[in-house]
C-alpha cells in the first residue's frame, strides 16, 4: 500500500524548508533562527562543527522522514553541504 504524505500539512517549498534548517540548527546552536541566513557557512559563519551538522541531519531525517517516507541524507553528501543554502537546496532535491 502507498503511504500518505502530505495528509493535513502544508507543502514542502523551499521557504518551509529553509525555516526548518534554521530553526533546527538554531536549537543545536542555542542561538535564535534569525542569526541564521541562507548564505551563512555553516563552519565559518556559524562555528558548526561536524557534530552539530550530524544532529541537524539527524533532525532534518526525523522531521522530514514523516512527510517523506524514506528521506534520507547521505553520509557521503554531508562533506558536500557548507552552507544553509546548500542543506536548503540538497533536502529540495530530495524531495523531488
Amino acid at each position: 500500500m502507498p503511504a500518505e504524505t502530505h495528509v493535513g500539512q502544508e507543502p514542502l517549498d523551499r521557504a518551509y524548508v529553509l525555516n526548518l534548517v534554521r530553526d533546527r540548527l538554531a536549537d543545536i546552536l542555542e542561538i535564535e533562527p534569525s542569526q541564521i541566513s541562507e548564505g551563512d557557512s555553516f563552519a565559518d559563519d556559524l562555528d558548526a562543527d561536524s557534530l552539530a551538522l550530524i544532529e541537524l541531519v539527524e533532525a532534518l531525517e526525523e522531521d522530514l522522514g514523516e512527510r517523506s517516507v524514506g528521506f534520507r541524507i547521505e553520509d557521503e553528501d554531508l562533506a558536500d553541504l557548507k552552507t544553509v543554502r546548500d542543506a536548503v537546496d540538497y533536502v529540495m532535491s530530495k524531495l523531488g
